[in-house]
């Protein structure tokens, strides 16, 4: 029996062989259903690989821009390539260069698009071909397959590849690296692609290990320091960054980063079922921690399932992300992982978010110990009692719609804290205390009792804590509150608060044009290039749905369009730009984003601007006041600057938000 399992690893094996090839690298060919056709990919053995049948861990490399497998286009295969080799060389792991080569995207801006993340053509999911290439690579080498000993990592289009597939399949990706990644593509199903951003999407690595490696001279580092506020920001990511000084966009510090994954793949509790997990994505289907989610209805969104544990879930849909209305008509059927009883009952508690209303149901538990939960997409906060589900804590609801609470500083304000029973039995003396760490957060009052909390319904503690901002002028400033609630005595559960705080005396728009079905022709900003400069340019545009006076009257939509006096670029004066809308007004409503490149910066990246609509039971004569924020954006360029001898090699690509008060006034 040795033998024959001797023989069969030999030939599983078989194409994964150095044989007498003295390169430090393998070029090979597979068949990809996925792809439809033959893919090629680069591997890197480590020296230990012919002398016996011991099993490795594998980091699936994914490279940028007009590059291939052959990770030659940045350096010549002068550095990346020989780096990886000796670093796979000498440690127990597998390195897969995979290859993002579109043939429709190839052979035009600067050699060709991988990956196929763009708007066009937008046919191909190189996530359905990543898992069909692991499933290739683990039967043809000698590997080790479960998550912790897989992961990924890249360098610019492909850093992005490499967090959004970990990303999407955090269960059986342990960890991910990326170097200087592009911060935005578009995600999805055919014909339903999203802009999906890195800094939005933290929460689906929160049971993972994430770097992230910058060099300080790579010209979107902006971007790379906004994904990486946001993982620090997130305490459940293990989240590691590191600058290297270097002068281009290139990956650096190569071997570290190998050894961090070295140290993912020594971590047993990567293997493990997280006992609470959440993730956001923009599919119809998708599976993940063995729950099932599918979605039926028109256009495009995302599913966010958050806190998904034992004894339930929030779900939510959103049109884009972090803050989209929600996909409300969507039908979405859950299926639980086996973790019930099987053939027993469970009471699931039904919390809409949207309208208040508690719906109970009574479901049976499948032979595999799974449920099946059916939600529309307008938002539910999910509690399932039963047989093993154990005595689930309460549930901090979402304070707003949207993806944070826009504060006022220098005012008293009454947070919206709710609390929600997910049991099948009252909750007692439940304690609440509110705190912060933030100097600019004045709580005025710290703790509440709910004396009793019957199953499936809500505490409204709005009145209970007040509290007071202070903010200084600019952008808005993040700041954070942490929620105790202490329950059966002496058990606690902590949740986090995000809010933005507005800047102190936000400035008014130099002049506003409402665009409600009007043509307008306005002067805008256009970069010269990617070596600094521009000059103002005249737009035509015709926006909005109405009667084209300037004025969003009921029933109405429109963009916002703002005039200032000086944007980020020195040659942006006097120009217009569009705006976000931010209102708390239950009459203003963000029902569409248009989403436009940044000129020339070719990252990815997309400027964001509203559709808003105005209720049609918005009172006549009814003022709604609203946050206006417009982006600007410039090539920075300082020549003198210098990296050693090397001079900058490209502008750094910068970006603004400004913020303007404005009140809509309905006639």
């Amino acid at each position: 029996m040795r033998w024959f399992l001797a023989i069969s690893f030999l030939l599983s094996g078989l194409c994964c062989a150095k044989a007498a090839e003295q390169r430090p690298f393998y070029d090979r060919t597979h068949e990809s259903a996925v792809l439809g056709g033959p893919r090629t990919y680069r591997l890197f053995l480590p020296a230990s690989y012919d002398a016996g049948l011991k099993r490795y861990p594998v980091v699936y490399y994914f490279h940028g821009h007009s590059d291939r497998y052959t990770l030659e286009h940045y350096d010549q295969g002068k550095d990346t390539v020989p780096r990886i080799a000796a670093f796979v060389a000498a440690h127990d792991l597998i390195v897969v260069s995979v290859d993002g080569y579109v043939a429709a995207d190839y052979g035009g801006f600067y050699g060709g698009s991988p990956w196929d993340i763009q708007k066009s053509p937008g046919t191909y999911d190189f996530g359905a071909y990543f898992l069909e290439l692991v499933e290739h690579i683990d039967g043809a080498c000698r590997t080790l397959t479960d998550r912790r000993h897989r992961a990924t990592s890249g360098l610019s289009m492909g850093g992005f590849l490499s967090l959004y597939l970990s990303a999407r399949f955090a269960d059986r990706i342990g960890s991910a690296s990326a170097f200087n990644p592009g911060p935005e593509f578009l995600t999805g199903d055919v014909g339903r692609r999203l802009l999906w951003r890195l800094k939005d999407m933290a929460v689906n690595h929160e049971n993972s290990m994430i770097r992230l490696v910058r060099a300080s001279g790579d010209y979107i580092s902006q971007y790379h320091e906004e994904a990486r506020d946001a993982y620090a920001r997130n305490r459940r990511v293990a989240f590691e960054f590191r600058q290297d000084e270097y002068h281009r966009h290139a990956a650096t510090s190569i071997e570290e980063t190998l050894g961090f994954h070295l140290r993912a793949f020594s971590q047993p509790a990567l293997d493990n079922t997280p006992e609470s997990w959440s993730c956001a994505l923009p599919f119809r289907s998708f599976s993940i921690w063995d729950w099932r989610a599918d979605v039926a209805g028109d256009g495009a969104g995302y599913v966010s399932l958050e806190e998904v544990s034992q004894g339930g879930l929030r779900v939510r849909t959103r049109q884009w992300a972090p803050d989209g209305p929600p996909q409300a008509a969507w039908q979405i059927a859950l299926g639980t992982a086996p973790r019930y009883q099987p053939g027993a009952a469970y009471r699931i508690l039904d919390y809409s978010l949207a309208t208040g209303r508690l719906s109970v149901t009574e479901k049976v538990a499948d032979r595999q110990g799974r449920l099946s939960i059916g939600v529309d997409g307008s938002g539910h906060q999910i509690g399932i009692a039963g047989p093993g589900t154990g005595a689930a804590p309460p549930v901090l609801l979402p304070l707003t719609g949207r993806d944070r609470l826009r504060c006022e500083p220098g005012k008293t304000l009454l947070l919206p804290v709710r609390i929600f029973n997910p049991r099948g039995a009252p909750m007692e003396e439940v304690r609440v205390e509110l705190a912060s760490e933030y100097p600019t957060v004045e709580i005025q009052k710290r703790s509440t009792v709910v004396k009793g909390l019957a199953p499936g319904t809500t505490a409204d503690l709005s009145a209970e804590f007040p509290v007071r901002f202070t903010a200084g002028s600019g952008s808005a400033s993040p700041a954070r509150l942490l929620l105790k609630m202490t329950y059966d005595g002496w058990y606690s559960a902590s949740r986090e608060i995000d809010l933005l705080v507005l800047p102190e005396d936000t400035p008014k728009p130099l002049a506003v044009e409402i665009l409600d079905g009007r043509r307008v022709t306005l002067p805008v900003f256009r970069q010269k290039g990617n070596q600094g400069g521009g000059s103002l340019i005249e737009r035509t545009v015709t926006e909005g749905q109405g009667n084209g006076n300037g004025i969003l009257e009921p029933g109405e939509e429109a963009t916002v369009w703002v005039k200032m006096a000086q944007g980020l670029d020195p040659f942006d004066k006097q120009s217009w730009h569009r705006a976000r809308v931010f209102s708390d007004s239950p009459w203003l409503e963000e029902v569409r984003l248009l989403e436009e490149e940044k000129q020339r910066e070719w990252t990815g990246a997309r400027s964001r601007a509203s559709v808003v609509r105005m209720s049609v039971r918005a009172p006549s004569g009814g003022v709604v006041p609203a946050v206006l924020e417009s982006e600007s954006w410039s090539f920075a360029f300082t020549p003198e600057v210098r990296y050693g001898r090397e001079p900058l090699y490209q502008a750094f690509q910068r970006h603004a938000d400004h913020l303007h008060a404005f009140s809509f006034r309905l006639p």
